[in-house]
C-alpha cells in the first residue's frame, strides 16, 4: 500500500455538499490529471466498499464515473454485463444513457454519500449506456441487472441527483429524519466523509 495511504485517500462528499447538487462539467480532454484522479477514485471506491463512485462525490464537478460491479451468476446477462463485468474496474468518461426500457424494477439502494441509509428505488430494468473510456475509445451497451442500476445511480450524480431524490413520497418520509440528521452532522465536517 505504499502508493496510497489513508492520509491521501480522496474524501467522499456527503448529502448537503453543494457539488452533489450541480450539473457536472464534461471532460474536454483526458490528460494525466484525469487519469490520476480516476485511479484515486477507484482506490476510494474500494476503501469505502462501494461498487461505483462519481466525480462529484469525490469533490470535483466532472462527468467521470468509476465502477466495480461484481460478477453475476445470472444465466442470461445483458450485452453490457457480458462485456463490462470481466473488465472491472472501469472508468467512464462523459457517460450518458441514450435509451431506457419501458419495464422498471424496484430495489433497495444505498450510497457512499448517504451513509447508513437504504431505501427502495424504482429504475428502468435496462438502459443503453454510451461512454468514452480513458483510451479515447467509445462503448455502447445495453445494460441490465446490478450493472444497469449502478449506471443509473452514478449518472444521476452527474446531474445533481441522489437516490433519495428518486424515492416515492412515502419512502422519503420514512428516511427523512435520518437524512436531516446526516446533513446536520455533515455541516460540522464540511460534508466530507473520511475513512476512520
Amino acid at each position: 500500500m505504499a502508493l496510497f495511504d489513508r492520509k491521501n485517500l480522496l474524501p467522499v462528499m456527503t448529502v448537503g455538499a453543494q457539488v452533489l447538487k450541480q450539473q457536472a462539467q464534461p471532460i474536454l480532454q483526458v490528460n494525466d490529471d484525469i487519469r490520476a484522479f480516476a485511479k484515486d477514485m477507484i482506490h476510494a471506491m474500494r476503501e469505502y466498499d462501494g461498487i461505483g463512485l462519481a466525480a462529484p462525490q469525490a469533490g470535483r464537478s466532472l462527468r467521470l464515473v468509476v465502477l466495480e460491479v461484481p460478477g453475476s451468476d445470472e444465466e442470461e446477462l445483458s450485452p453490457g454485463e457480458a462485456a463490462m463485468l470481466p473488465q472491472m474496474p472501469m472508468v467512464l468518461v462523459n457517460p450518458r444513457i441514450i435509451g431506457r426500457s419501458d419495464s422498471v424494477c424496484e430495489r433497495d439502494e444505498g450510497c457512499l454519500s448517504v451513509p447508513g441509509i437504504y431505501a427502495p428505488v424504482v429504475r428502468s430494468e435496462r438502459v443503453v449506456l454510451q461512454s468514452e473510456l480513458l483510451d479515447g475509445s467509445v462503448i455502447e451497451y445495453e445494460c441490465g441487472g446490478l450493472l444497469g442500476r449502478c449506471i443509473q445511480h452514478e449518472l444521476d450524480h452527474l446531474d445533481g441527483f441522489l437516490f433519495t431524490d428518486r424515492l416515492a413520497p412515502e419512502e422519503y418520509r420514512f428516511i427523512e429524519r435520518q437524512l436531516e440528521s446526516l446533513e446536520r452532522a455533515g455541516k460540522k465536517t464540511n460534508y466530507i466523509r473520511r475513512r476512520k
